[in-house]
């Protein structure tokens, strides 16, 4: 006799996200713009439970709830997307935390990212554009060769102060990663910094270091230099 299939399904999924959901976790993610109620940490560890199921988490993205997506981009594999696919999902991303886990678990794994990132940082939707941009920071810091670095500086100097919220986010972690990793480029990182002021009054909880890049930047070079 063939042993059970015990793999849960769609609605057995749902079903346990539904029960997952906490009005006091809702409440704080929905301060973050993110309107679900399952701690993290439960939904990851339902994830691992599940173990990698793509065709699970298509269907589950395509439910359009907040937690299922976010489940989804926990079971997938990542590397299984077409770049139209991607796109059509960036795009259609409701909620901060699913469009950073999009970029953060998927795409930075897809085969396609070279090509998404250059085509979401030119975008005209600020929510696709602050993608291509942590994309972006993210080759600035580890995969460098063939970047324009001045030409990125230049971008950063004409559009960073009046760009919406994620997209200047996205923006000013990007010249933060050329100041800390590009000495050549530091001086000039440090100058726009402290002419644009972007972030400069940012609430810093203690202990942690400020988002304004020329703080930013100094002290992980410091931290560098004195490890």
């Amino acid at each position: 006799m063939a042993a059970e299939d015990t793999t849960p399904d769609l609605a057995e999924v749902t079903a346990e996200l539904a029960a997952l959901d906490d009005p006091r976790a809702r409440a704080v993610n929905e301060r973050h713009g993110d309107d679900h109620g399952v701690n993290l940490g439960r939904l990851r560890a339902l994830a691992k439970r599940i173990g990698t199921r793509h065709e699970l988490a298509r269907e589950l993205w395509a439910t359009g709830d907040t937690a299922a997506r976010l489940l989804a981009l926990l079971v997938c594999r990542p590397k299984a997307f077409g770049r139209d696919e991607l796109d059509a999902m960036m795009r259609g991303a409701r909620t901060p935390k699913v469009r950073d886990w999009l970029v953060g678990n998927v795409v930075r794994k897809s085969p396609h990212v070279e090509e998404l990132r250059v085509a979401w940082t030119a975008d005209p939707d600020p929510a696709v554009a602050s993608a291509g941009w942590a994309l972006t920071a993210d080759r600035v810091e580890k995969r460098p060769d063939g970047l324009d670095l001045p030409g990125l500086l230049d971008t950063i100097e004409a559009e960073m102060k009046d760009a919406p919220e994620p997209l200047q986010w996205a923006m000013n972690t990007c010249l933060a990663r050329i100041g800390i990793e590009h000495a050549e480029h530091r001086a000039r990182a440090l100058g726009i910094g402290e002419r644009l002021q972007v972030l400069r009054d940012y609430p810093t909880s203690p202990g942690c270091t400020s988002p304004y890049a020329p703080v930013w930047i100094a002290e992980m070079v410091r931290r560098r230099q004195s490890a």
